[in-house]
């Protein structure tokens, strides 16, 4: 849109060919106005009019630009992030954060002395299917949650071929590619926990960077498992809460990526189909009643995040995923490699 927020993108690779230009592009409070291919020129087929940089330097130098979205590899996300805020521009930067709470602090710190906005990416929390676990915590249809797991499972069993994920490199890892969500989630549903053990092994003979990670948070009265792994060919249910009244099972079923993976536009309306089938499992105690039924989630839409982000920049509402959130996570990871390294309990508060 032309006279929206000008934005800039410092990658066109997997993130900002489906979860950022896409939408961008089509909320009407947004211009994409520049993206940055080191070599290719891909995104000059569905955004001609966007500028090409070859460099985030060259992005950072555009004085037309009022926001810029940090998705490149997360080795590269402080030395980024810190050019884009020196350099005056707000920001929305994907998860994790950084590698270390040190260095999300020190982002924090510099935007809020440059009196700049920070929002990390965490489009998961627009996923249909988190929605409706949220939706049933929030109605109280499980009474007082006593144990709870959430799951990421995929299927690949051999080295993906990106060394910033699976490689010998800072920021690799499946700790801070799948945990950051999880972790998210967890936390939005049940608070920061009051301790955690961690156990974190590499499964798979190709890869350098453990590829299995399991997370038990510690609460007062209750216990929350983090798990993920990529040698699930067949996955469960990805959440499973326990309550002193009822259990809900939900599965992965947000179809949202499959669908931007086809070419599908995104929009401010409904634009994702719902699951085929039902998803949830519902068994509890209401109004004296035990139901056991199967349930269906709405489609989520990750086009939330950033009309958030767009009312948080206009002064209409609150920025989604705070500064604090992003270091929270990063508190999460960082006391994780010391509960593994340590094998030990690790007190968080």
């Amino acid at each position: 849109m032309s006279g929206g927020i000008k934005t800039g993108i410092c990658s066109y690779g997997m993130s900002g060919k489906l979860f950022h230009a896409p939408f961008i592009h089509a909320h009407p409070g947004y211009e994409l106005t520049a993206i940055v291919e080191r070599h290719n020129q891909d995104s000059k087929e569905r955004y001609p009019d966007a500028k090409l940089y070859r460099s985030v330097a060259e992005l950072c130098a555009d004085k037309e630009l009022r926001l810029i979205v940090v998705n490149t590899p997360t080795y590269l996300h402080y030395e980024q992030a810190k050019m884009v805020l020196e350099a005056g521009k707000n920001m929305v930067i994907e998860k994790p954060f950084a590698v270390t709470t040190k260095e999300a602090e020190e982002l924090t710190a510099l935007a809020e002395k440059n009196k700049l906005f920070i929002s990390v990416y965490q489009n998961r929390r627009y996923d249909g299917d988190f929605r409706a676990v949220k939706e049933v915590l929030q109605q109280g249809w499980l009474g007082e949650i006593r144990e709870a797991e959430i799951r990421y499972d995929r299927y690949r069993p051999s080295y993906g071929g990106k060394p910033h994920k699976e490689g010998d490199m800072r920021g690799a890892g499946i700790i801070y590619d799948l945990s950051p969500h999880l972790v998210d989630q967890a936390i939005q549903l049940f608070g920061f926990p009051k301790a955690l053990f961690a156990d974190l092994v590499k499964m798979r003979d190709d890869v350098a960077v453990p590829d299995y990670f399991e997370l038990l948070f510690y609460y007062d009265r209750s216990r929350v498992r983090l798990k993920a792994t990529c040698i699930a060919r067949e996955s469960t249910y990805a959440y499973t809460i326990h309550g002193m009244k009822g259990s809900f099972l939900q599965q992965r079923s947000d179809m949202q990526e499959q669908q931007l993976q086809a070419g599908t536009k995104p929009s401010l309306e409904s634009w994702c189909p719902a699951p085929a089938a039902t998803d949830g499992l519902l068994h509890t105690e209401i109004n004296g009643e035990v139901i056991r039924k199967e349930t269906m989630s709405t489609p989520g839409n990750y086009m939330g995040y950033y009309d958030d982000v767009y009312k948080a920049l206009t002064g209409q509402g609150p920025n989604p995923v705070p500064p604090a959130d992003g270091i929270n996570n990063m508190r999460i990871i960082d006391a994780a490699l010391e509960s593994m390294a340590s094998k030990k309990i690790i007190q968080l508060q």
